[in-house]
């Protein structure tokens, strides 16, 4: 009968805690704020070259921003809760 009691306690756990959400959002807001930091340095005359292109911004942090968010959501994935044990 006991085993039946351990096997009811794991199905009605959720694979995610609340923790691996909240971690979740935040690598979220930081793919959306290096997506943001890409945003512009167009030209509104096409005959006019813009070297904001090649900001350090666009070209290095904000990709850089964007790949720390995707790691970070990969790990709030795979964190495994603490045991209450």
């Amino acid at each position: 009968m006991a085993k039946n009691t351990d096997i009811d306690k794991k199905e009605n756990t959720f694979a995610l805690t609340g923790e691996n959400y909240k971690l979740m959002i935040i690598g979220l807001v930081a793919i959306v704020i290096g997506f943001l930091l890409m945003i512009g340095g167009g030209s509104d005359d096409p005959s006019v070259f813009n070297y904001d292109v090649f900001s350090f911004r666009r070209i290095t942090l904000a990709p850089m921003l964007a790949l720390f968010g995707f790691l970070f959501i990969i790990y709030a994935i795979m964190k495994k809760p603490k045991s209450k044990e």
